[in-house]
């Protein structure tokens, strides 16, 4: 089962020395990878990133650990990342990120045979509203939705396919459980800022850029905000790493980020 951990109580932090911060509890995303990497009959070597050991909090090597900058910030909305096979192993996966921020974040492993019976209860849970994220050319006009409707005594779900395109639109094809769902079909002015993986249309985010419009059209704006600033800072930390080259903690990404989280 992959329910949130409970949130820390401290806000993100500026320190230059993020090894000696303490571990956060594992939250979904990480327990889903914990749960993966046992059924694995042999190591996960990821392709591309730095090498050597790894955080276990932000799977960066400890030289660019980012624990100690992990944002914390009340939010209203949950998120449901429902993740192809080996998501949860690649350490650039960004649906880590929306876990270390949005408390309510649920994860779970898709399979196109069966379903999880925990997933099932939480889409049916009356204190939720879930909404499937997906582009609407895609899918009937009647289920399309561009704006998020504030219930009264509900609280938005976005339930995001966290894998590649192809796998993606696999996964919205055949999982009939989420028929019955609008659809959320996003319609951002700006260009992805993601450099981690390629793609070949600049129109194609990352699931944390699209947690982050979610949670701007929820109205979490410094949620959001402080989700598309803490990207930037694991993409700064991560290419650096893979580099081998040391971190700018104090540069305009860092500002940012530490800037957002204690606004308000």
């Amino acid at each position: 089962m992959t329910q949130p951990a409970a949130p820390s109580a401290t806000n993100v932090a500026t320190t230059d020395t993020p090894s000696v911060t303490p571990p956060a509890p594992p939250h979904a995303v990480a327990r889903l990878r914990a749960e993966r990497l046992a059924r694995s009959a042999k190591p996960f070597l990821a392709r591309g990133g730095p090498k050597g050991e790894r955080c276990a909090g932000c799977r960066l090597v400890p030289s660019h650990c980012i624990c100690a900058l992990r944002p914390v910030l009340p939010t209203r909305a949950g998120m449901c990342l429902l993740m192809a096979d080996i998501e949860p192993l690649k350490p650039s996966n960004t649906g880590w990120l929306i876990a270390d921020v949005v408390a309510d974040t649920y994860a779970f492993g898709w399979a196109r045979t069966e379903v999880n019976p925990d997933l099932l209860a939480l889409l049916a849970d009356p204190q939720w509203q879930p909404y499937v994220v997906f582009p609407g050319e895609f899918v009937a006009p009647e289920r399309v939705v561009t704006q998020v409707a504030q219930a009264e005594g509900k609280r938005p779900l976005f339930v995001l396919l966290d894998a590649t395109w192809p796998e993606a639109r696999k996964m919205f094809r055949k999982s009939p459980y989420l028929n019955h769902l609008p659809v959320l079909s996003l319609q951002p002015e700006q260009l992805s800022r993601y450099h981690l993986r390629r793609s070949t249309r600049m129109d194609h985010f990352c699931t944390s850029e699209v947690g982050a419009l979610c949670l701007e059209l929820a109205g979490e704006l410094q949620a959001a905000q402080a989700l598309e600033a803490y990207l930037d800072v694991f993409t700064h930390h991560y290419l650096q790493a893979k580099h081998q080259l040391p971190v700018a903690a104090d540069d305009a990404t860092h500002l940012r980020l530490r800037g957002v989280c204690s606004a308000g």
